[in-house]
């Protein structure tokens, strides 16, 4: 279950995927006990370092659960060595860098960053050399298949990166224009870790257990990485993780559970983003933990549209664990996730 990033020991194969809004050090530590192995934060503004914004400094800073790597965007290879030199300025504890290649959404694509960096693959080596230069840290670079199905250029993309210093290559296996809709082209990537010389950390669709075998089984690499699939479903982790180092297969939660779950990981982030901020992050991640029970559309909209305080919260999920406590989630619940 051993592998390495750079100088890094990773003691197991859950990669808890950067989530722009979802993963802050609350959901994060929240995450880690259930099993990941390593975490990356939301992606950080090459620029924000610079510039010290506030609100940048503050997705940058952890005192504990390691190893989580900072996840940094932008376009000019002199300005991520720069931010990458400042960032441990600001956070000295930092474990490694993950370079930003796959985003997909225009804010940042139009301005030379996330998914557009594949279009040049020698730019993207150029940026992987400045980090590493610049933070002496351990550097990941997660990606696309690429711009489009006509643009698809990750083997390229990867053999530069990785010539670069690269230690690790995290594949999302969608093309940009594809964002996250529709399925995810592991058919691809067939035991693409042969081809490679740095570990590779496996992205998309991961909603069950068996999807998390599959790309692993597929792809032959070292880690698989929990996205969207384990918001509002955290057990997903501890059923990757202890298939893969067992081979038990755990049975899926109950309703009780979920709801459990839930309201320790709001007063998680009660305590980082205090009452106003957590209801209504609420209203969008309650929703998740309850997605796979009977009548589940009701309880997800009263959970959406009902929750004005924290007594609110604990109202309603006390109604659905008294209606339906000791039912078992289903692993549909994580179909509903894949709409962010």
């Amino acid at each position: 279950m051993h592998w390495r990033i750079g100088g890094l020991d990773i003691d197991g194969r859950v990669v808890l995927g950067p989530m722009s809004g979802y993963t802050s050090p609350a959901y994060r530590d929240f995450m880690k006990p259930f099993g990941v192995a390593v975490s990356v934060t939301e992606m950080v503004s090459d620029k924000g370092i610079i510039y010290n914004q506030r609100k940048t400094e503050e997705y940058v800073r952890y005192p504990e659960n390691h190893p989580t790597g900072v996840q940094l965007f932008g376009g000019d290879p002199g300005e991520m060595g720069l931010a990458a030199s400042k960032l441990l300025k600001i956070n000295p504890n930092v474990d490694f860098i993950d370079i930003n290649m796959g985003c997909p959404v225009a804010k940042i694509t139009r301005n030379g960053g996330g998914s557009a960096l594949m279009r040049d693959p020698a730019l993207c080596g150029d940026i992987v050399k400045a980090v590493k230069k610049g933070s002496g840290l351990p550097v990941t670079v997660k990606f696309r298949l690429g711009w489009s199905r006509n643009e698809m250029n990750f083997r390229e993309v990867m053999e530069e990166t990785v010539s670069s210093g690269a230690d690790a290559v995290m594949l999302h296996v969608r093309t940009r224009d594809e964002k996250y809709a529709g399925k995810a082209h592991y058919e691809l990537v067939k035991d693409l870790r042969r081809e490679m010389g740095v570990p590779l950390v496996i992205s998309g669709n991961i909603y069950c257990l068996d999807d998390a075998v599959s790309a692993l089984d597929v792809t032959g690499a070292e880690g698989v990485m929990v996205a969207r699939g384990g918001v509002g479903n955290p057990f997903l982790v501890s059923q990757i993780d202890r298939f893969l180092r067992t081979g038990e297969r755990l049975p899926n939660p109950t309703v009780k559970q979920q709801a459990e779950w839930c309201l320790q990981f709001a007063d998680m982030l009660l305590a980082e983003k205090g009452d106003e901020t957590t209801v209504r992050k609420m209203r969008s991640y309650a929703p998740r933990f309850i997605s796979g029970c009977c009548h589940g559309k009701e309880y997800r909209n009263s959970l959406a549209t009902g929750i004005r305080s924290m007594d609110d919260l604990m109202e309603i999920l006390g109604r659905i664990v008294e209606e339906r406590g000791d039912e078992v989630m289903t692993d549909s619940r994580g179909l509903d996730n894949q709409d962010f």
